[in-house]
């Protein structure tokens, strides 16, 4: 049966239609989810548990960092943290390695999630716009895999140095939960892949007229503060981190602002020449 123009759609087909690209979605990620799940080696010895030894890219990049400018804190060349990673949970390993699975499934599928939401999107959209849906794909899940890296790579070993050997006392040792270790990953991996959507998301309000260059610019003082509080939720009370984690996230902001100032002008050109034309 042909697909029906998106003016002949009533609200319970645009129901139907979104209901099968979701169906879709989930299809996608549960594959892409099972097929981490066959790996746990790989996905947990070789990925999850990376940042947690001394050995790790940034913990070596960082004690040479450390070495050249003579600091003090020399965290980052110890030869292994003071805490274990145990499992207090009969099913906990079992549920932890099936959520862990999932999640790595939607990283793994995100571009065509992105893809499947376009699709739902696009008969809404001009014939111009829609030929410019192989860019969007590949620019917002371009950003996505970097936010992902950059919270692999930057935030989590960050977080797991501050947090994994902070100590209130001799007294105490700390055997942190395998749930609370994986979902530190979790969150730092998953926010910085949203944060990283920053531009796209600038795109489309541009587009709908929600924000403007000229509001961007004037809020660009707020938006530091935010970017601040954010980096300060997301990363080690430590004011290294926060600039870290701050600095890409401002530029970000700078490139969402190029962006919109793209969108009026295209928009503007736009609204001429249909001036012109009636």
């Amino acid at each position: 049966m042909a697909k029906k123009n998106v003016n002949e759609m009533s609200f319970l087909d645009h129901l139907e239609d979104l209901r099968w690209h979701l169906i879709r979605i989930v299809t996608a990620v549960v594959i892409c989810g099972t097929i981490a799940f066959c790996f746990p080696s790989v996905l947990f010895d070789n990925i999850l548990f990376a940042p947690q030894k001394m050995n790790f890219p940034t913990y070596q990049w960082l004690c040479q960092m450390s070495q050249f400018f003579g600091l003090d804190d020399m965290s980052f060349c110890a030869d292994s943290f003071p805490f274990i990673i145990q499992n207090r949970e009969m099913a906990g390993q079992f549920s932890i390695h099936i959520w862990t699975s999932i999640y790595a499934g939607f990283i793994v599928a995100f571009p065509y999630v992105v893809y499947q939401l376009w699709r739902f999107i696009s008969p809404g959209l001009t014939s111009k716009e829609r030929r410019t849906s192989t860019g969007f794909i590949i620019i917002s899940s371009l950003l996505f895999f970097m936010g992902v890296l950059f919270g692999y790579y930057i935030i989590t070993p960050l977080s797991i140095n501050f947090l994994g050997t902070y100590s209130v006392s001799s007294e105490v040792s700390n055997e942190i939960d395998i749930s609370s270790y994986i979902g530190l990953i979790r969150a730092s991996v998953l926010a910085s892949g949203i944060i990283f959507e920053l531009p796209i998301l600038i795109y489309f309000l541009t587009k709908v007229g929600l924000v403007t260059p000229q509001f961007l610019k004037k809020y660009r003082k707020f938006a530091l503060v935010i970017v601040l509080i954010l980096s300060a939720v997301i990363t080690p009370p430590d004011v290294a981190s926060q600039i870290i984690v701050a600095i890409p996230v401002l530029i970000l902001y700078e490139v969402s602002i190029h962006i919109s100032r793209i969108v009026v002008k295209n928009e503007n050109k736009k609204r001429k020449k249909n001036v012109r034309t009636s």
